[in-house]
């Protein structure tokens, strides 16, 4: 009669793709060895996949339920008469030489997308009271109620089970990485006018395998906006290294001022050190100031300039992040040169005219 693979996962023939599926993922949770320790579990698990390796998979299944298991395993002449329903005429000597030779383990492992649902189906307070007839009874939602859409997958039950030759072991939830985060160095000019960064990263991605990893490259694109303060963050979520225990973390660019040649930063204000003598601090003096767009300020002076005097020049500074049409100011920062030596006449003369 051969192996009635129908009987097996519990379901009928002409059971749809999902139908089987669903039986698959009942029977194998029922029969699983790390979980019935019934005598004879592990040979049922093993014939649970034996037979969703058969009713999952087109050509088998259509040769499986024309032919039997006769006709699938390549058994010579002969009529097809038990196995699931299938009509009993014989195959006509035809063969297709089937023999199962997966690991039912990492079978399961691939249905329940390498995560165990055991977990959640089993530990309850620490006894093992899960209803095998209805594996699903435990988050209410008996026969799968409101499960639907799940497909082979499983995809949140996020725990490890047990490892089995050619089963990846997963020891702990995936858990997200910290950010990592890198510094994006700017000048003034582009924090001035806004900018447009090309940032290469290098990562870790898993192939479609879900289990090996690959080294690849990856172009950021980062617009600076005008008037971007230091510290601005800039964040690619999930960006970072994936592996098969997490889940990759995000990338962060924060914003750096890069030094600059003539101009301090504060804020929305740029610094500009004008440096004058101690005769220009006495008697007047003009400075010429260079502007970010390269233009020329020309400041005139009649006052006494004493060390560490500023002058603010209003809306010469850097955009403001909020509200970029607006600028901050230019700031000159005096700074006056004294000599080094003064001969004996010159200092005579300074004190007929210098007040005490």
């Amino acid at each position: 009669m051969g192996k009635d693979y129908y009987k097996v996962l519990g379901i009928a023939k002409g059971a749809t793709e999902e139908e089987i599926k669903k039986a698959y993922r009942k029977q194998a949770l029922r029969f699983h060895p790390d979980k019935n320790k019934s005598p004879g579990a592990e040979d049922k698990f093993k014939e649970i996949a034996e037979a969703y390796d058969v009713l999952s998979d087109v050509k088998k299944k259509d040769i499986y339920d024309r032919f039997g298991e006769e006709g699938l395993k390549g058994s010579a002449g002969g009529g097809g008469g038990g196995g699931g329903g299938r009509g009993g005429g014989g195959h006509s000597g035809q063969s297709y030489n089937y023999t199962f030779h997966g690991d039912p383990h990492a079978m399961f492992a691939e249905f329940f997308g390498g995560r165990s649902p055991f977990d959640h189906f089993f530990a309850q307070n620490g006894e093992e009271n899960m209803n095998i007839n209805d594996p699903f009874a435990p988050f209410g939602m008996g026969r799968m109620g409101g499960m639907g859409g799940m497909g082979g997958g499983m995809g949140g039950f996020q725990r490890s089970f047990k490892s089995h030759p050619g089963v990846p072991h997963r020891a702990h939830e995936r858990k997200k990485d910290p950010p990592v985060m890198h510094e994006l160095k700017v000048s003034l000019e582009e924090v001035f006018s806004g900018c447009t960064k090309k940032m290469k990263i290098s990562r870790k991605r898993l192939n479609p395998d879900g289990c090996t990893m690959r080294n690849e490259d990856k172009i950021l694109t980062v617009d600076i906006k005008r008037g971007w303060k230091e510290g601005t963050k800039i964040t690619f979520p999930k960006e970072g290294d994936e592996t098969p225990s997490n889940i990759p973390a995000d990338v962060v660019f924060v914003v750096k001022d890069k030094p600059h040649p003539v101009f301090r930063r504060e804020g929305s204000d740029i610094i500009y050190p004008a440096k004058i003598s101690l005769r220009e601090a006495l008697c007047g003096c003009t400075v010429n100031a260079p502007t970010l767009d390269g233009r020329t300020i020309t400041v005139t002076s009649r006052d006494v300039v004493k060390p560490g005097m500023k002058k603010r020049i209003s809306g010469e500074g850097l955009p403001i992040s909020k509200c970029p049409e607006k600028r901050g100011d230019m700031i000159l920062d005096f700074t006056v040169k004294f000599p080094d030596r003064l001969g004996q006449s010159t200092r005579d003369a300074l004190k007929q005219i210098l007040p005490p």
